[in-house]
């Protein structure tokens, strides 16, 4: 097999890399390693939410609903992901949260991936999750 394959699963890599399966933070030779887009396998229990709101964010996201009941929160709008298959687009420059009403897996795409942006002890240094 070449090193320009991995072949793998969501549930069992995702938790290895808080849940992102592709990006700038994987090892470079890795063929998941990228600098262009950033996928997240994103498992949530009922509850889960992101301790605060991302702001200044300088890309943009794509997030699919999987399974469950997921709200983003948008500067002015609440957006409801009830239904397989839903999803929403956000750009650079708007800020989001997000909770989990239902136990729900969820697929995050964004771009470009960008070095510094992670969740540190509670403290938001730009974006971590969805």
């Amino acid at each position: 097999m070449s090193d320009e394959v991995y072949v793998g699963n969501a549930h069992v890599d995702a938790p290895g890399d808080a849940g992102w399966l592709l990006g700038h933070f994987k090892p470079p030779g890795d063929p998941r390693h990228s600098g262009d887009v950033e996928i997240k396998w994103g498992v949530h229990e009922p509850g889960d939410e992101r301790a605060q709101w991302t702001v200044g964010e300088t890309r943009t996201a794509l997030l699919v609903l999987i399974s469950g009941r997921f709200r983003v929160e948008l500067p002015g709008r609440s957006v409801l992901l009830a239904e397989p298959g839903d999803y929403v687009v956000w750009g650079k420059g708007v800020d989001h949260s997000w909770r989990a009403e239902e136990a729900s897996t969820v697929l995050t795409v964004r771009w470009p991936s960008v070095p510094g942006y992670k969740v540190r002890d509670g403290a938001e240094c730009g974006s971590d999750g969805e």
